[in-house]
């Protein structure tokens, strides 16, 4: 379970899942069991000699722990938070102790591990880590992460917006109805503009947002934009930071169709793979490699909201394919927000 601080942002147990948290709590292991020999030992060769042993017992155990705290992760962050610790922490000691028990008779020649001293060592590194956790989620929530998160959301408006307005301007008077589903195109997009930032938004919308943005560049571009999409194994539930696919599907008809006189075909390929999300993007590459140059701000936009949401479980890769250019998202499949989302509006 969630539980406020003082910046009224919830905070939460880490997901013991994640690939960035768990290089994290490896990292600060083996940095403590190292600086744990240094204390002991009087030389190289003693040092190589323990470190070694000591490593062969930890290695399992950590290895051990955090398949477990996995495991166990959605149960205990629908416990109360302190509750939560408590349960963490008696697990993330247990185990160790438990692996020293069965591992120890198993390493010939080496000394073995007081199993209280072992104890006491998992319990005060748990708690370090999770009041580190608990700390960098403060630090970055919600005066730094909202605030950089509606900064970097804020690069996207005019860059489309303006565009849309001088498109659906010219249909005012020629096609009103037209016109009419325009707007309401527009206010789609503007709607999800102004939205929170920091949540994280169903696929399904994503991919509607995009079907919107996309019917507003067809008024400019006519059948020069031709568009394919391939869904059938995407994971409507999937969550994702908004304004993802919107940017670059964007970039692929600024750089890849406007710069050719006749036009081209933009893929999109979302699917599931495992426990990942994959958003695959794919448009021709101009002939004129000097026309609609970017600035990458799109790019590194998404790849630093994608760091944001989700660390180091997602990324980012660019690729030219021949005569296609390529853009694939790669991002934990997740069903749970990081907080409520509001009711949204309906169409009438």
């Amino acid at each position: 379970m969630k539980r406020k601080n003082h910046n009224n942002r919830q905070v939460e147990l880490p997901n013991f899942c994640h690939l960035g948290v768990n290089l994290r709590i490896a990292l600060t292991v083996e940095t403590a069991i190292i600086a744990g020999v240094v204390a002991r030992v009087p030389d190289a060769p003693a040092f190589w000699i323990e470190f070694i042993a000591l490593s062969a017992l930890a290695q399992p155990a950590l290895l051990l722990t955090l398949l477990a705290l996995c495991a166990a992760g959605r149960w205990l962050r629908r416990l109360p938070y302190r509750m939560g610790v408590s349960a963490t922490l008696l697990l993330g000691t247990a185990i160790p102790v438990l692996a020293t028990l069965w591992f120890s008779p198993l390493l010939a020649g080496s000394q073995p591990l007081p199993v209280a001293g072992v104890a006491a060592f998992a319990l005060l590194l748990g708690t370090g880590l999770l009041t580190y956790f608990n700390l960098r989620a403060r630090a970055l929530s919600p005066a730094i992460t909202e605030a950089r998160l509606q900064a970097l959301q804020a690069r996207i408006r005019p860059h489309f917006l303006f565009n849309s307005l001088n498109a659906v301007l010219s249909l005012v008077r020629s096609d009103p109805r037209r016109a009419e589903h325009a707007l309401e195109n527009m206010a789609d997009l503007f709607r999800t503009l102004m939205s929170d930032a920091r949540e994280l938004t169903p696929l399904e919308d994503e991919v509607a947002l995009t079907r919107a943005y996309l019917e507003l560049e067809q008024l400019r571009l006519g059948d020069r934009l031709q568009v394919v999409w391939h869904i059938s194994k995407m994971p409507a539930d999937a969550l994702i930071p908004p304004l993802v696919i919107q940017p670059l599907v964007e970039n692929a008809v600024y750089h890849g169709i406007e710069p050719q006189p006749e036009g081209g075909e933009i893929s999109l390929n979302l699917y599931r793979s495992a426990d990942q999300v994959h958003i695959v993007v794919r448009n021709p590459i101009a002939t004129d490699a000097g026309h609609h140059k970017g600035n990458r701000i799109a790019l590194a936009n998404i790849r630093e909201r994608l760091l944001l949401h989700f660390d180091l479980d997602a990324r980012l890769k660019l690729e030219p394919l021949g005569a296609v250019y390529q853009v694939h998202i790669v991002l934990p499949y997740t069903r749970e927000r990081t907080q409520p989302a509001p009711a949204r509006p309906h169409r009438r």
